[in-house]
């Protein structure tokens, strides 16, 4: 049997594949030796290929939602069916009525400004108002009782109104247990219902629906009415004898305060009943 490969040929193919072992092993301790992990790693991802794509699926022209702002609430101005009128009084230069607003009652004169409404006038059952040029006519309160204290006093001409605020105002001092008004100031008060309302402060006091009273909210300091001896929170029962248990009793004293020669003040102070003796001098 003849020989496939002649010993030269055999000892020539053996030398290759030694040669062809050795590089590879040189090759692989080159690999361990010199080349880091990272490297490796690095080689690997560059050769293999994403089996996914990231895809933007919303439109680049779409807005980004802008949040809402609040709409601010706009006040809403008072109504003047909120006032009711409860009485009125009218005098020579001014007109002062009493109204229940917001379930409380306030007595305005002539210019006073309640719930942005202007006090203008009165009439023999309404008063007017205006507010931004335009006028409100508020009726007299049918089913109140106020509909008969309605009262006018004897007109006072201007010029002579004008004379008396312009001297100088009495005082009021103490002689004991009495104290003496002087009558210019009295006179002046009678002539200028306006000026009271601005030295001090009155309410009704109510049992239910019957008027019992009238209570003092607040008396300006230092003012002629803080040295008459009245407080805040004071009820005024009586003056002279005569109750005062209504707007109508209130007035008439009112109108003939002028006339009197004393004064005898009966009020309630916390549980105590007071009475307050003045002369007019």
């Amino acid at each position: 049997m003849k020989n496939l490969f002649k010993p030269e040929m055999l000892k020539v193919l053996i030398g290759i594949l030694t040669f062809l072992l050795i590089i590879k092993l040189l090759w692989f301790v080159v690999q361990i030796i010199w080349l880091s992990p990272i490297d490796i790693d690095q080689a690997e991802d560059q050769s293999s290929k994403a089996l996914y794509y990231k895809v933007k699926l919303t439109p680049n022209n779409i807005a980004a939602p802008q949040k809402t702002q609040p709409q601010k609430k706009t006040k809403i101005a008072g109504s003047i069916k909120e006032i009711k009128l409860l009485a009125i009084y009218n005098a020579s230069d001014i007109s002062v009525v009493t109204v229940e607003y917001r379930k409380k009652t306030k007595v305005l004169g002539t210019g006073d400004v309640l719930n942005g409404f202007t006090l203008e006038g009165a009439g023999s059952n309404f008063a007017m108002f205006s507010r931004d040029t335009k006028n409100y006519k508020v009726l007299l309160a049918k089913n109140s009782k106020a509909s008969s204290n309605i009262s006018t006093i004897k007109s006072v001409p201007a010029v002579k109104s004008m004379v008396q605020t312009k001297k100088a105002l009495g005082e009021v001092t103490n002689e004991g247990d009495v104290k003496i008004i002087d009558r210019s100031l009295l006179e002046h008060y009678a002539n200028n219902m306006e000026d009271i309302y601005k030295n001090i402060g009155i309410s009704e006091v109510k049992e239910g629906k019957d008027l019992k009273g009238f209570k003092i909210n607040f008396v300006k300091k230092d003012s002629p009415f803080s040295k008459l001896g009245i407080q805040r929170n004071d009820v005024i029962k009586s003056i002279n004898g005569q109750e005062i248990k209504s707007y109508n009793a209130a007035f008439n004293v009112y109108k003939n305060i002028k006339d009197v020669e004393s004064l005898n003040m009966v009020i309630m102070r916390g549980k105590e009943e007071m009475e307050l003796e003045y002369e007019i001098n």
